[in-house]
């Protein structure tokens, strides 16, 4: 008879393979049986109980687990999103940041009681996850991540812990909810999901779309897109009412200068070397080239410069200024994409900044003055666009990012949970003749079909 087997992240197939299920494994000859990702578990056995086919199955080992069945109070697009992922037990949920996508998993735990591994990019929202378990499932939750390795019937980790303990973690549970599924695809994240053998997996995500284009092997890793809303159907009851709006800065004669010259060198090695500059791939050519070619790496330098002329403009200060007057008496996040550039605003307008180097006491302290009204501007790089709950925020300042749509549906978040009727607004300041106003262009396409 057919045993299949656990692995260190694989399964084992001990005995005779029928031919159906060739497609699924490959000879191992140093244990002479046949091998897979533990990530076709559950294809195997769907495949084996299609056949009628006999086998022993000791390949997930589950963690006890003491939660009682029930179900949570969901408001009616969560309870839509909820039943299209029960269906199959498999699929990406797309809802907008602040729209409640934790609540929907954790439904889901209810409902199937069952071992579940809650995967999640940060800390931050390891702690914020622990609260809602706590609170809504009335179960202690394990932490695996930040020096801590604790499993629970429900566990939450890291993607980076989950990554790095995935072949010990990966037969303890039947049901996995990656948060921020968008970060799964990446070359070392994805191996959580392939060698893992849990059959019921959930990912959450405000836009699954990458720029890489990997979020094509989501189905594979996670499951479809099985529910998907956007911010412009759920304004006005579910978020808030927002505006956005675009503002332009002009470039000083010695900027536009430069940035005409620097935007020709670039422009010229790409005409010399046949490269089309509108070829999405055109600038991964240009890294490529420029590690053995130096005449492309001073076109990289070019294509870096201006862009950097581009993104920090100094009349885009004096407009931050203006602004900042503008809503005193609102609380303003200002995003910038340089941290260099977040220090010189935190400098000149004297509000507090968060980045990535930012001490995680202080970074709490901060956002506790920003809460309490004692703050009423931050300005950071990318630290608040995810994974951070800053409900009071009611204006956001774009000076400059990376323009995916991504990013900026994550700022556009922070500012879109319902203030006592309060309308949300995100001001684009943009560069007047750059790249800068096409990409504000394209990803407003992200809060829906069409634009406020």
């Amino acid at each position: 008879m057919l045993r299949l087997e656990w692995s260190a992240g694989t399964i084992v197939a001990k005995g005779d393979l029928p031919p159906a299920l060739a497609p699924f494994f490959r000879y191992d000859p140093r244990v002479r049986c046949y091998r897979s990702l533990a990530i076709q578990y559950r294809w195997v056995v769907e495949r084996l109980r299609d056949l009628g086919e006999p086998y022993e199955d000791d390949v997930l080992h589950p963690l006890p687990c003491s939660i009682e069945p029930r179900e949570l109070e969901l408001r009616d697009y969560q309870r839509e999103a909820l039943e299209a992922w029960m269906r199959d037990r498999r699929g990406v949920i797309v809802l907008p940041t602040g729209a409640g996508k934790t609540r929907v998993a954790l439904a889901a735990i209810a409902r199937l009681a069952c071992p579940t591994l809650v995967v999640v990019p940060t800390l931050e929202l390891m702690s914020q996850w622990e609260a809602s378990i706590r609170q809504l499932l009335g179960v202690r939750p394990g932490r695996y991540g930040g020096g801590d390795k604790e499993v629970a019937c429900v566990t939450v980790a890291t993607y980076d812990s989950a990554y790095l303990n995935v072949e010990q973690l990966g037969d303890k549970f039947l049901l996995i909810v990656f948060d921020e599924v968008h970060h799964l695809p990446s070359p070392g994240y994805r191996q959580i999901a392939e060698l893992s053998a849990a059959p019921w997996r959930m990912g959450l995500t405000a836009t699954p779309e990458r720029e890489d284009g990997l979020h094509v092997d989501l189905p594979y890793l996670v499951g479809p897109v099985v529910y998907r809303r956007y911010v412009r159907e759920m304004a006005g009851r579910w978020l808030a009412e927002f505006d956005i709006v675009r503002v332009y800065a002009r470039m000083g004669d010695e900027e536009r200068e430069e940035y005409r010259r620097l935007t020709r060198v670039y422009r010229e090695f790409f005409r010399k070397r046949g490269i089309r500059p509108g070829d999405p791939r055109a600038f991964e050519r240009l890294v490529a080239l420029s590690v053995r070619d130096a005449e492309a790496r001073e076109a990289l330098l070019a294509w870096y410069r201006a862009r950097r002329i581009a993104l920090h403009a100094q009349s885009k200060l004096e407009i931050l200024g203006e602004l900042l007057a503008r809503h005193r008496n609102d609380r303003v996040l200002v995003f910038v994409e340089h941290t260099d550039v977040v220090r010189a605003i935190s400098s000149r307008f004297l509000i507090p900044m968060i980045t990535y180097k930012t001490p995680e006491v202080e970074r709490r302290a901060v956002l506790a003055a920003f809460k309490e009204g004692r703050v009423r501007a931050v300005v950071t790089s990318k630290v608040l666009e995810e994974g951070v709950d800053v409900p009071e925020a009611n204006v956001a300042i774009v000076l400059s990012g990376t323009g995916s749509r991504r990013e900026f549906l994550q700022r556009l978040g922070r500012v879109l949970r319902p203030k006592g009727g309060k309308r949300a607004i995100l001001y684009e300041v943009v560069t007047a003749g750059t790249k800068e106003v096409a990409i504000s262009r394209k990803r407003r396409s992200a809060i829906g079909p069409s634009e406020p």
